[in-house]
């Protein structure tokens, strides 16, 4: 089997879906769960059995040059993508775990070809998910059909973020694509609440500007 120069098995998990009979072997990660700002993405991606995407990895460790590229090229190479976002005014509404869900969610619905099994990352499975699937903690790291929808998700939510700087340039959003840096709290400080910060993560903050 094709191993990464890490001589990792990059299709251990996939491989467990053949196995049990499962021929549209779908991975799933989000971006985003954490900023300030902005949608939380997700992306789905079946790829072509045994196929690996060299030099894909965690999307968090590669350079933003690096994800641009290998978003092209899973674009190009996988059976059926699809990307998914949710907004801030959703995830005040209804928690990020559960906006996360419905991302992950939308963007496994919106398949052009409908997987029969499904692999998240993480320890959780979202909820309405008909159709069997796995929660694998650190699967962006170990699992290549998960790493490729880890950048998917990543890269669409930073081109995201960028349109959002330019709406909102004084927030400098293409420094911190919605992050709690300390760039990121000096602006709110100076500026307030823009519409698309979600006022649900800025408890502390309000708390301190009352």
């Amino acid at each position: 089997m094709k191993k990464t120069e890490e001589n990792k098995d990059w299709l251990k998990y996939e491989k467990q879906a053949y196995d049990n009979g499962y021929e549209a072997v779908c991975g799933v990660d989000e971006a985003g769960r954490g900023p300030l700002a902005g949608p939380v993405f997700a992306a789905a991606v079946i790829l072509p059995k045994g196929f690996i995407v060299e030099g894909a990895n965690d999307s968090k460790k590669l350079s933003e040059k690096k994800r641009e590229a290998l978003f092209e090229k899973i674009k190009e190479e996988a059976v059926s993508y699809s990307i998914a976002m949710v907004d801030e005014r959703t995830i005040d509404e209804v928690n990020i775990l559960n906006a996360t869900f419905m991302a992950m969610n939308d963007a496994i619905n919106n398949l052009s070809q409908k997987p029969d099994f499904v692999m998240i990352d993480g320890n959780k499975i979202p909820n309405g998910l008909e159709i069997p699937a796995e929660a694998i903690v650190k699967g962006d790291a170990n699992s290549i059909s998960i790493a490729c929808a880890s950048i998917l998700a990543k890269v669409s939510r930073d081109r995201y973020m960028l349109k959002m700087a330019e709406k909102y340039p004084q927030y400098q959003f293409e420094k911190h694509k919605g992050y709690g840096t300390k760039l990121h709290y000096e602006m709110l400080d100076e500026y307030g609440v823009s519409d698309i910060h979600r006022k649900t993560f800025l408890k502390s903050w309000y708390a301190k500007h009352e």
